[in-house]
C-alpha cells in the first residue's frame, strides 16, 4: 500500500485517498469491472440492513429513479412535506406527475401524518417522507396511513444516516430510501447517492433506470459479464428498457467506500457538536430548537431551530461579525419559489410551513473537528449574550 500524507483534521482521512489511488493505477477502468461500486453496494447494503443497494450518480437520481420504480406516470400524484428541498417536487414534475403537499408539525418541523391523511386521494401513488436536518419522521404513523391506501413510501433519507426510530435504522420504514452523497452530507462523496430497498422488483427497475436500461442489469449485480461472442455480435441488442445514465462512476464509489467505513464516527462527532448547541440554547427564550420524538435519534445534518425574537437578520450579523459562522435560514417552501408560480398552488395551503419557514436557523454541524466546532461556538454563545 502507498504511503500517503492526510491532514488529521481533513474530510477524507480514512482510506480514501488510498482507495481514490488504487482506482487510478488500475489497468481496467471498464465499467464492466466496477469493482468499488460493486463493494460500495454491498457494503452499504449490510450497514443499513437492506437486500438491495443501487448506487447512483447523485441524490436526485435516486428519487427519480424511486418514482419510477413505485409506478409514478403522466397524471398521477406524489406527495411530500412542504418543508423540504425542491428536488422532490422537481423529480415529481419531470415525469409528468403533480406535487401534492403536506403540512408540517409545529414542533418537528417534519411531514405532519395528520394532514398527510387529508391529502391523499385517487390519484396518489407514492410518499415522499423526507427526515429533515436529520430528525427522524413519525415513520410508525406514516406507515399505519399509507398501508391503509396501499400507497409505496419513499423515505427520503438525505439527511440523516444512521438515524433511528425504537432501535429500527431510518431508511427501512418504507418501500424504498434514497440517500445523498452531496458535500455536506453525512457520507460525502462530492455528489452521489443510493437507493436502498427489500422489494426486488423494486430494485431491478431502479437499477435499469438508472443504468441506461441494459437488459442484462439485475437487482443485485450492477454488470454482469459477458462473453465476447455476444457483445461483439453485430446482431446482440442490449437495451430492453428506456433508461438514463444515472450510475456512479469508480472514483466516487472509492470515496464513498472510504466515507462508510468510518460513518458511525462521523455521524457520532455531529452528534456531540448538536450537545453542544443544546448547552448554548438551554434557557435562551427566543430560540426553539426541533423536537426530537421519544425512540428517535437525530443525527444532525444542521441543528434547526426557531427565532421567536423580533428581527432574524440582527443575531445572524451580530454572530458574523463577531468571528461566527453565521447560520443559514430555513430552505423556501417549494411551491413558493419562483419555477413553481405556473402550476398556480395557493398560499395558505401549508400553514405551519409558511409560518415556521421564515424563522428558521440552521446551525453549522459538519465541523472537522470538535476544537474547531468550540471555538465558533463560544463565538455564537457570545454573540447571543451581547443581543
Amino acid at each position: 500500500m502507498r504511503d500517503i500524507q492526510t491532514n488529521p483534521k481533513g474530510k477524507y482521512n480514512g482510506n480514501e485517498l488510498q482507495y481514490v489511488l488504487d482506482v487510478l493505477d488500475s489497468e481496467n477502468q471498464e465499467r464492466k469491472a466496477n469493482p468499488f461500486v460493486n463493494r460500495f453496494e454491498k457494503e452499504f447494503s449490510k450497514k443499513f440492513r437492506s437486500k438491495y443497494a443501487i448506487a447512483h450518480n447523485s441524490g436526485t437520481s435516486t428519487l427519480h429513479s424511486c418514482l419510477v420504480a413505485a409506478g409514478v406516470k403522466c397524471g398521477d400524484e406524489v406527495i411530500s412535506p412542504a418543508h423540504t428541498v425542491i428536488m422532490n417536487s422537481f423529480v415529481t414534475l419531470q415525469i409528468g406527475a403533480t406535487p401534492v403537499y403536506v403540512d408540517i408539525d409545529p414542533d418537528t418541523f417534519n411531514m405532519c401524518p395528520k394532514d398527510l391523511e387529508k391529502k391523499i386521494t385517487d390519484k396518489t401513488k407514492a410518499i415522499q417522507v423526507v427526515h429533515m436536518h436529520g430528525n427522524p419522521s413519525d415513520m410508525i404513523s406514516i406507515m399505519k396511513i399509507a398501508k391503509k391506501h396501499n400507497i409505496p413510501v419513499i423515505e427520503d433519507s438525505a439527511q440523516c444516516v444512521l438515524g433511528y426510530i425504537d432501535s429500527q435504522l431510518v431508511g427501512t420504514f418504507g418501500d424504498m430510501a434514497s440517500w445523498s452523497f452531496e458535500n455536506k452530507k453525512h457520507i460525502s462523496t462530492g455528489e452521489g447517492g443510493m437507493v436502498t430497498t427489500d422489494n426486488k422488483k423494486f430494485a431491478t427497475i431502479v437499477r435499469k433506470h438508472g443504468g441506461l436500461g441494459y437488459k442484462t442489469l439485475e437487482a443485485g449485480q450492477s454488470l454482469r459479464q459477458l462473453l465476447p461472442k455476444d457483445f461483439q455480435n453485430p446482431y446482440y441488442k442490449r437495451h430492453d428498457t428506456l433508461g438514463y445514465n444515472y450510475r456512479m462512476n469508480e472514483l466516487t464509489a472509492a470515496v464513498g467506500l472510504g466515507q462508510l467505513e468510518r460513518v458511525e464516527f462521523l455521524v457520532e462527532r455531529r452528534q456531540k457538536i448538536a450537545e453542544m448547541y443544546d448547552d448554548i440554547f438551554e434557557g435562551v427564550w427566543y430560540i426553539k430548537p426541533q423536537k426530537v420524538l421519544d425512540g428517535h435519534i437525530n443525527t444532525y445534518w444542521t441543528y434547526t431551530v426557531t427565532y421567536e425574537g423580533k428581527d432574524w437578520f440582527k443575531v445572524y450579523d451580530n454572530v458574523k461579525n463577531a468571528g461566527g459562522d453565521g447560520f443559514y435560514g430555513g430552505l423556501s417552501i417549494p411551491y413558493e419559489e419562483p419555477v413553481m408560480k405556473k402550476y398556480n398552488y395557493i398560499k395558505g395551503e401549508c400553514p405551519n410551513a409558511e409560518k415556521i419557514q421564515p424563522k428558521m436557523m440552521q446551525f453549522k454541524c459538519n465541523y472537522r473537528d470538535l476544537s474547531e466546532a468550540e471555538k465558533k461556538l463560544k463565538i455564537l454563545k457570545k454573540s447571543l449574550t451581547s443581543r
